[in-house]
């Protein structure tokens, strides 16, 4: 038989990257009996008798399909050189240009991140996952703003975002080209429920804590309130403010010690495991939104189909796993919403039969041209539910574990631990399986690279399985510490009797759970503690009484994640309760020195200080603080009420004027002010700032002005004070209405 045919009326299948896309890797095909045998070989050229030819390319499995994967016209390689007259697949124009405009996105990214480093202050990240803080906390940024936008233009084009300015794209295509460089040629890998993915993630991400704020957590309220506890507190949403510009520009990126195995774990281990863009058809939260936004896009790749030839080039370049050649004979145009307008099957094709224009979005594409394509799967359905179980059991034991790893790693990662999972289960039940590169069973004998596979998966899985316990162990601990909530000054004045009973004994048992999640050295089960942990453990043990344990705890918690400002205030207020002040007011002025800017511990040192009569040095402190800090507006403010409290009302007055002009709209400093004004007989000043705070805050309106009527009266203006207590009363009634 002639080693090549040429089709016209239906496509050829390419050879072996169209082969790879053809079912995804199955298990009974050539490739895992471990022959070395070319696609495109005949029988008589393998040493065997000549057959018939539709049982050429036996795949030697009991009971398993006999086919041959046939060559696409004119393709380069075995099985598709010399095919007399068809033009062999050109390479990509597109490509060039695709990369071409990456780079340069990843030069913008460096540019960014340039700007902030050299004038401590840049726009907002702009990644889409930063939509979340918007949608959570009112902090309208620039990822959010680019998330709307993309999603917007997708509605209209399709994905071009994806395939044309995404980094994580890039990255894939990367480590694709590479591995294609050394000889190595992923294969898809095609799920029918790990499609789903994405679009869970999303509402995840995205949907999610507004459900819970505004829906779930008051109905929990109303009907079951122990159940707050498991899904965390909420706050109220503090409606939308302006964050698109930042001087913490890597607050909510991971760090390199992360970052490295992310690049490695999401770029090569997804492709070699799960094919070219495996992150984005298994993983990508945002593909989740932009997938179903396509649907409804009329801008599609389209086929004129009196110039196609139904050659295949178009599927055997395809990078984003279509099956082009099937959509357009069936639908006339791509279909597929995991296509990102890469181009590349637009530019190889022969006949220029592709194009990109506009037509029906792809949810309008009607009934196929004969009959529809057949989609196929590498797992069974038992076997797709198991390794779905398997995605989530990974997922939710890598994210977070100790700490470390963010959502999108973990996604990563859940994602080759079901292939890899998949691939274990079928060595114990198929007698040949190899993976890209490995043979690792052939004939019922496991191989040394399918033993080394097989038991390098097996400890993943034991790690896996660990992890997940010690999340699940922490997640109960936290559903009573969310519950754990007696009040601070309770606590912290040492009315410890007053914690009901109820309280403690949720409390004990969420320090048994979080003691057996801690690392084996802290007598818990796990390998490493978890950061975070100790401070739940002292606020628990804080509840108890059992000071000395709290300390213990917190003092950890600091070590680990450095001075922080109300927690160093709390370890100081827990040595003041165990009666060594000389130790608190210690800390508190190291940590002072060490931080200049945490105004709330050096107004805990200066009362603590004011507390034992120490007046003196309280206000020293302040003076020193003004010095090193001659903007900070917060200084000049506690230092004047300290001068107030100290009667020294001229100092204070000038202390507290400085603080107007640095915060002139600060609600705090205009009350402390109008008082210093009133002291040193400025009546009608302190008047006229008590009334501007009203007008800043309505809510506490009738307080201030309730003050400047009271301030008139001793000042002997009654008349003019019963207009302001008669606004005050006003500003109750409408507070009262609302």
């Amino acid at each position: 038989m002639p080693r090549h045919v040429r089709l016209i009326s239906r496509p050829t299948i390419p050879n072996r990257t169209e082969h790879s896309q053809r079912g995804g890797g199955r298990s009974k095909t050539m490739e895992d009996t471990g022959r070395r045998t070319r696609i495109g070989d005949t029988p008589s050229s393998m040493g065997a008798k000549p057959r018939n030819t539709r049982k050429s390319g036996c795949t030697g499995t009991r009971g398993g399909r006999r086919d041959v994967a046939l060559p696409v016209l004119g393709a380069e390689g075995p099985g598709g050189a010399g095919t007399q007259g068809a033009p062999k697949i050109r390479k990509s124009r597109t490509s060039r240009w695709r990369a071409g405009v990456l780079i340069a996105v990843h030069v913008l990214i460096a540019a960014h991140i340039a700007h902030w480093l050299l004038a401590g202050s840049t726009v907002s990240p702009v990644e889409p996952s930063e939509a979340m803080y918007t949608l959570e906390q009112g902090e309208v940024n620039a990822g959010f703003i680019f998330f709307i936008a993309a999603i917007l233009a997708t509605l209209i084009f399709g994905r071009f975002f994806c395939g044309w300015a995404c980094h994580v794209v890039a990255l894939q295509d990367l480590c694709g080209w590479m591995m294609k460089k050394i000889g190595v040629r992923p294969k898809p890998f095609r799920s029918r429920l790990l499609v789903w993915v994405p679009l869970i993630l999303a509402l995840y991400m995205f949907v999610w804590p507004t459900f819970r704020r505004e829906l779930l957590a008051p109905l929990l309220e109303s009907v079951w309130p122990a159940g707050l506890g498991f899904i965390g507190a909420t706050a109220q949403f503090p409606g939308f403010n302006n964050h698109i510009m930042t001087d913490d520009f890597w607050k909510t990126f991971p760090t390199v010690a992360v970052a490295i195995p992310f690049l490695f774990v999401c770029g090569f281990a997804i492709v070699y495991f799960m094919g070219a863009k495996g992150f984005c058809t298994y993983g990508c939260p945002y593909g989740g939104f932009f997938a179903p936004a396509q649907q409804a896009a009329p801008g599609r790749i389209m086929v004129d189909p009196d110039k196609c030839e139904g050659c295949g080039h178009c599927t055997a370049v395809c990078t984003s796993n279509v099956r082009v050649h099937e959509e357009i004979k069936a639908y006339g145009g791509v279909v597929d919403p995991g296509c990102m307008k890469c181009m590349d099957c637009v530019s190889v094709c022969p006949n220029g039969a592709l194009s990109f224009k506009f037509a029906a979005p792809p949810m309008m594409k009607g009934k196929p041209k004969g009959k529809a394509p057949k989609r196929t799967f590498d797992m069974t359905w038992p076997e797709e539910l198991a390794i779905a179980g398997v995605f989530a059991l990974t997922f939710f034991g890598a994210r977070g574990a100790y700490g470390v790893i963010p959502m999108l790693f973990a996604v990563g990662i859940a994602g080759c631990m079901a292939f890899i999972a998949w691939k274990m289960w079928r060595m114990l039940r198929e007698p040949n399986v190899r993976i890209i590169g490995a043979q690792l069973k052939r004939a019922g004998s496991v191989r040394p690279a399918g033993g080394a596979f097989f038991a390098a998966g097996a400890v993943a899985m034991v790690l896996i399985v660990h992890s997940f316990f010690i999340k699940t162990v922490i997640w109960r601990g936290d559903a009573l510490y969310n519950t754990v909530n007696p009040p601070r000054e309770i606590l912290f004045s040492g009315r410890f009797d007053a914690v009901p009973e109820e309280t403690r004994e949720r409390a004990a048992r969420a320090i048994r759970r979080f003691t057996a999640a801690s690392g084996f050295s802290n007598g818990g089960y796990a390998l490493a503690d978890t950061p975070g942990l100790d401070l739940r453990l002292a606020w628990l043990h804080l509840a108890l009484g059992d000071l000395e344990e709290s300390e213990h705890h917190l003092r950890r918690g600091l070590d680990r994640q450095g001075p922080t400002e109300g927690l160093d205030i709390e370890l100081m207020n827990i040595l003041v309760l165990m009666e060594r002040e000389d130790e608190a007011l210690r800390h508190g002025r190291n940590i002072l020195a060490a931080q200049p800017g945490f105004e709330l511990v050096r107004r805990e040192l200066a009362q603590l200080l004011r507390s034992e009569g120490r007046i003196e040095e309280a206000i020293e402190l302040y003076r020193v603080g003004a010095e090193e800090r001659p903007d900070d507006a917060m200084i000049h403010w506690g230092l004047g009420t300290l001068l107030l409290g100290a009667e020294r009302r001229e100092e204070a007055l000038r202390a507290l004027q400085r603080a107007g002009e640095l915060a002139p709209d600060h609600i705090g400093v205009m009350n402390d002010l109008a008082v210093a004004n009133f002291a040193t007989g400025h009546v009608s000043e302190a008047v006229r700032l008590l009334a501007r705070a009203a007008e800043r805050d309505p809510v506490s309106a009738a307080g201030y002005l309730q003050r400047a009527g009271e301030m008139l009266m001793q000042a002997g203006q009654p008349e003019h004070a019963q207009r302001y207590f008669m606004l005050s009363e006003s500003a109750a009634q409408r507070n009262a209405g609302q």
